[in-house]
């Protein structure tokens, strides 16, 4: 049995990013900045009441007679009670027989063309670590997505008007950023989980750093490329944002909507029709929130029964950072034309070529990850080299078809190239990403 220090990396960043937060709402109280001290505070604890939330609902802890836990969830405590309550069954698991265990079957990773299935016995207290691990990973990537990076970003922005780093506002951008890494990386793990339920999957320290850098860079200069265009273009930032937000939010809606597929049923008996659009919208929602600083390793498909898109669509992906990376050169540089005096004591030239670099090794380590340290890369039909190179391909066709006048041909019905879907599992899912609301 593991030891679950996944939960306890996501309650001690909780907590103390909850912390720094508090203790610098005070300073700002102090200092007469209401503004700065009420979006602050907002952004503490809208998430923080959403982890609460979210941990009821994967533990059903409404249909039980746990009154001291609802109180404690009440109070924003939820998620230390939860991680002793782990740490409690970790320390007296195999000092008392369990009562009866559950046999499992998941095949192993594919070595030489052979797969294997194991069968492996789960008993009461380790399947109860794993709700507790499933849970810390929703919640992990809500406050990093909801709370962490919203914050993350009003802080910067402060720094960058007041030309000022004090040391509970740099303790406070520093925790914000390791909680959406970490959420990144866990909504990454999450993701491959899900996707590879049917099998036995191990991921190694040199995944996890490798995820680690991605994200890392990937968000730190979103970050930087949102905050300098809108400290410059205060009126604009706010359409831009909204519309990245829209799109991601409506995008999994209108597939849904074309498919004219049935509304989902499945998500939780005890759900109504209208608990189940709330759901769906919560889910959507944190979705949308996700793509507008990094791209989301899980695809919404709400037509699907498991709501995930399990194939891995390498065009999408393509043409997600491809974009991503023309919307951040652009905001860039207009930062750069209308930039003012304000800016003459850092190198303007240097800095946007930074932030492009930035985000170039960004995407160096995601092809990295998918090339050499993705957990189920045998899996994988097509590599992610394939791939992309496929998706260029398909690109300069196509413009080499439209420049030919008179030459407009219709591409044959079937799937898109480069979505290549990862070998097909068969049986039932038996994790949901509607767990992550």
């Amino acid at each position: 049995m593991r030891l679950p220090s996944s939960v306890l990396v996501s309650v001690s960043l909780f907590t103390a990013e909850t912390t720094a937060a508090l203790y610098l709402s005070s300073t700002y109280r102090s200092a007469g900045d209401q503004i700065w001290q009420g979006f602050t505070l907002l952004f503490t604890l809208v998430p923080s009441v959403l982890v609460q939330l979210t941990l009821i609902f994967i533990h059903r802890d409404l249909s039980r007679d746990r009154p001291l836990v609802l109180l404690l969830h009440i109070l924003q405590l939820g998620p230390i009670i939860r991680c002793l309550d782990a740490f409690c069954i970790y320390g007296s698991a195999g000092k008392v027989e369990e009562p009866y265990v559950t046999i499992t079957r998941k095949k192993q990773i594919p070595r030489e063309g052979q797969t294997e299935e194991v069968e492996q016995e789960v008993g009461q207290a380790e399947g109860k670590l794993v709700t507790h691990r499933a849970a810390f990973a929703r919640t992990s990537v809500i406050q990093a997505f909801l709370g962490s990076a919203p914050q993350l970003t009003l802080q910067l922005y402060i720094c960058v008007l007041q030309r000022k780093l004090s040391i509970g506002r740099g303790t406070l951008m520093v925790i914000s950023l390791l909680s959406i890494v970490y959420g990144a990386l866990r909504c990454n793990i999450l993701a491959i989980k899900i996707r590879y339920d049917d099998y036995e999957v191990s991921v190694r320290p040199l995944a996890y750093m490798c995820v680690f850098l991605w994200r890392g860079f990937e968000i730190a200069t979103r970050v930087a490329v949102l905050v300098l265009f809108s400290s410059v273009l205060k009126v604009w930032v706010f359409p831009v944002v909204l519309a990245n937000f829209i799109l991601f939010f409506l995008h999994p809606w209108a597939l849904f909507w074309s498919s004219r597929s049935p509304f989902p049923e499945n998500i939780e008996k005890t759900l109504t029709r209208v608990g189940t659009t709330i759901v769906l919208c919560m889910l959507t929602f944190l979705y949308a929130g996700i793509n507008v600083f990094c791209w989301s390793a899980v695809q919404l498909k709400l037509d699907d029964p498991d709501l995930i898109d399990k194939g891995q669509a390498w065009r999408r992906l393509a043409v997600y950072y491809s974009l991503r990376f023309v919307e951040n050169t652009g905001l860039t540089l207009m930062w750069y034309i209308h930039q003012t005096e304000f800016y003459n004591w850092v190198d303007a030239p240097v800095l946007e070529v930074m932030l492009l670099l930035g985000y170039g090794t960004a995407v160096f380590f995601m092809l990295l990850f998918y090339q050499f340290c993705h957990p189920c890369r045998q899996l994988f039909s097509s590599s992610p080299a394939q791939g992309f190179w496929e998706c260029c391909g398909s690109l300069c066709m196509l413009r080499g078809t439209l420049s030919q006048p008179g030459s407009m041909r219709s591409k044959p019905p079937g799937k898109e190239t480069g979505d290549d879907p990862v070998c097909v599992t068969k049986g039932d899912m038996t994790q949901s990403l509607c767990g992550a609301v």
